[in-house]
């Protein structure tokens, strides 16, 4: 199977679980994100390609493909209330365990949130021990989002205050950052220069989530448009690309035309 583009970052997509390998060809990729069963529950992953797990890592490596799972959007691991983080924790090891049995690449995280009435630098420091009671078989990339005022990864300041904390961590050499164009718009981060921005925070960019916004700069809310088609503009999603020089998933919405369109969109200006 041949890669997207000879030249420029690795441009895969988000695709259905079922079966990632031929989402992946049918897209001329060799990456792709996925969930692992429901992404509003705690029952935990459920690997759902013929063969499970082994037969999927078999796959995976024979064709090529590099698998990313994007954990559950409900695991909080920083939030205070007891009986939403320690379900979140144990559903986070879930999720690492079984990444790791597929021989994904990594495990993207939502940042989460603290309560309205919380010291933010309580939320920090429950990052920093979800980490350390973590076992990372694999990677952690956490996400910026979009939304919320007690966001843990919206605003620039809180982003820094989820590095520093989670810099002190056991284990942290497994953590990453993975960047949504979409969620930085919309969580009031300017494109510009965000990738500078990130970097003098936490050193690293290891996966960029490429969605253009359906909605203004600073909106809050996350909702993802096709390149070229939302508030942001094919021209600066690529200079964020050119900048970052990390692997590129697609979030957009559609199927595989739909992502081939925006992976050219995006080609023709890298």
């Amino acid at each position: 199977m041949s890669t997207t583009a000879p030249t420029g970052p690795l441009l895969g997509a988000h695709v259905d679980q079922t079966d990632p390998i031929a989402e992946a060809a049918a897209r001329g990729t060799t990456l792709v994100q996925m969930f692992l069963g429901d992404p509003q529950s705690y029952k935990g992953p459920v690997v759902e390609y013929p063969g499970g797990a082994e037969a999927l890592r078999a796959a995976a490596q024979e064709s090529g493909v590099q698998v990313v799972v994007h954990a559950p959007y409900i695991v909080n691991v920083a939030t205070t209330n007891n009986r939403i983080r320690i379900p979140s924790r144990k559903l986070l090891q879930q999720h690492v365990d079984a990444a790791a049995e597929i021989g994904a690449i990594g495990v993207v995280v939502h940042g989460g949130h603290v309560n309205k009435t919380d010291d933010p630098a309580k939320g920090f420091d429950n990052w920093r021990k979800a980490i350390e009671a973590t076992d990372l078989k694999v990677p952690v990339w956490i996400e910026n989002t979009a939304g919320g005022d007690h966001a843990m990864a919206r605003r620039l300041d809180r982003i820094a205050g989820v590095w520093e904390a989670v810099s002190k961590a056991e284990g942290f050499e497994q953590v990453g950052f993975c960047l949504d164009t979409c969620h930085a718009h919309a969580g009031g981060i300017d494109l510009g220069d965000v990738v500078e921005q990130v970097k003098a925070l936490t050193g690293r960019i290891d996966l960029v989530h490429c969605n253009d916004s359906r909605d203004e700069f600073d909106s809050g809310a996350d909702r993802h448009a096709n390149v070229g088609a939302g508030a942001i503009g094919a021209d600066v999603l690529a200079d964020v690309l050119r900048a970052a020089g990390a692997p590129v998933v697609l979030e957009t919405p559609g199927g595989a035309a739909e992502h081939l369109a925006d992976f050219e969109a995006l080609r023709a200006r890298l």
